[in-house]
């Protein structure tokens, strides 16, 4: 006998998010819980938050990890990006402040239970965000970044396969070698 999923509201989900210990997404009114990343995935993306960090400062755009969540508003996806750059005013969904609405950009590395979500349905789901103009999704495997970038209401793609590379980020005016986003990051492990 299989069991029907539990359908939650969106406050009921925020309710029992807020008190967790782990973090989950959700959308259409089911919780996914969130799996851990490998040592090789934290690294890239503290890469690329120092990183883009350091090319933020002096500017609007505030860059962060996964600790903030952003909600999809038009269809009700809550969600951790691995890194999002957020510029001029934040934008929250609430009183709470732990739930943004307006990232310039947003960064998922890649693994293989999450692969096919984030370069699929993910990324449409993201598409949504009126803010956004830049999304990379970035391998652990290799060097390899595809950077999707918003030019009126066409998606253009560039990837980017040599760490000699230069990623033009436009949304927050800054340019990210692959070098640094794959700095010390170990290909053979």
């Amino acid at each position: 006998m299989s069991s029907q999923p539990v359908y939650l509201t969106p406050a009921e989900y925020l309710e029992i998010e807020r008190r967790a210990e782990t973090r989950s997404e959700y959308f259409n009114g089911e919780m996914f819980a969130m799996a851990g990343g490998t040592g090789k995935h934290a690294f890239i993306v503290a890469n690329t938050v120092i990183a883009l960090g350091q090319k933020s400062k002096g500017t609007s755009c505030r860059v962060c990890s996964s600790d903030l969540r952003l909600q999809v508003k038009s269809i009700g996806l809550y969600t951790y990006p691995d890194v999002m750059v957020i510029c001029g005013d934040l934008k929250y969904a609430d009183g709470h402040n732990d739930i943004v609405l307006n990232p310039s950009l947003i960064v998922e590395v890649l693994s293989k239970s999450t692969k096919s979500y984030d370069l699929g349905e993910k990324f449409e789901h993201y598409r949504l965000l009126p803010s956004l103009t830049d999304y990379l999704t970035v391998a652990q495997d290799r060097p390899a970044v595809d950077h999707w970038t918003r030019q009126q209401d066409v998606w253009v793609l560039k990837t980017y396969d040599d760490l000699s590379q230069t990623i033009g980020l436009t949304s927050i005016g800054a340019s990210l070698p692959l070098a640094e986003i794959y700095d010390r990051i170990d290909f053979g492990e």
